[in-house]
């Protein structure tokens, strides 16, 4: 289990509020960020890239109905917990911050103890969504490492690394949707050269936003690297819209992939983190 403590912003004008769930919340293990500002939260959000968000409705420059929609309306933080801390116990005031898209509502006075539960359920809740990415479906994070872990203890595995470089260059110029489209794309390509190998047992996921795993059988997993890469560098002209395909290829920051393999016949190995090194070793 990870160390890691989990990263709570707290946006709330109320300064005695502020310092009073400051200080119980890192007593509880938590690492606590402080904003007394709408703008400044939202700002926020993105360096701190907390586990959830305890938000005040009643802020000195926008109202945390605001904060909270434009959070939601980014894909970035869309979908960060919020509960909201309010004063208002008015059932339209309550149905309006769970129609924007809040986890969670309660009312000062409040219980810090029930508080802390809340934001506890809250955090876990959120961290069983991210068992798939959100944007291709396939699994991610620990889900993946139960897999490799599982693959590990077979006679014969191969284990495919397939990572797709410059995406944040591509998203910057082309927005979210377009980058979001590309990693749906290079995810079909994929299975669909996996299902066409014939093997019986197969595993895709995401070793990270932007890069596949593959994991399947010893003897077809170099005949797959080629497959997969070949297909996938044929189709990254078409992500490029019709009048910037000629000078793809020639555009700093460009679409590329790299792949990397590794399996059974290349040693023993025993924890997840020893095929990561041998991946990105041969991944650069």
């Amino acid at each position: 289990m990870s160390n890691e403590k989990s990263r709570l912003l707290i946006i709330e004008d109320d300064k005695d509020i502020a310092d009073m769930l400051n200080a119980f919340f890192r007593v509880q293990g938590y690492e606590v960020f402080i904003s007394n500002w709408g703008e400044d939260g939202i700002r926020a959000v993105s360096t701190v890239k907390p586990e959830l968000i305890l938000l005040d409705i009643r802020l000195p420059d926008i109202d945390g109905y605001e904060v909270a929609r434009r959070l939601r309306n980014d894909r970035r933080t869309s979908s960060v917990p919020i509960i909201f801390l309010t004063e208002k116990r008015d059932r339209a005031d309550r149905l309006q911050g769970l129609e924007i898209g809040a986890d969670d509502y309660i009312t000062k006075p409040f219980d810090v103890q029930e508080l802390r539960l809340r934001v506890r359920n809250a955090i876990k809740r959120a961290s069983q969504d991210t068992l798939t990415n959100p944007v291709t479906g396939l699994p991610d994070g620990d889900m993946v490492f139960e897999q490799i872990r599982d693959y590990l203890k077979k006679d014969s595995w191969g284990i495919l690394l397939v990572s797709l470089m410059n995406v944040e260059a591509f998203r910057d110029q082309y927005g979210f949707v377009a980058s979001d489209d590309v990693l749906r794309a290079v995810g079909v390509i994929i299975n669909n050269t996996l299902i066409e190998a014939g093997t019986s047992e197969n595993f895709i996921g995401h070793l990270s936003a932007t890069e596949f795993l593959l994991l399947t059988e010893t003897s077809v997993i170099n005949n797959l690297a080629g497959r997969v890469q070949a297909r996938i560098v044929q189709a990254l002209d078409y992500f490029y819209p019709i009048k910037d395909r000629e000078q793809a290829n020639q555009m700093a920051g460009r679409l590329i992939v790299h792949t990397a393999s590794v399996s059974s016949a290349d040693g023993h190995f025993v924890t997840v983190e020893e095929v990561r090194r041998a991946l990105y070793t041969r991944n650069k």
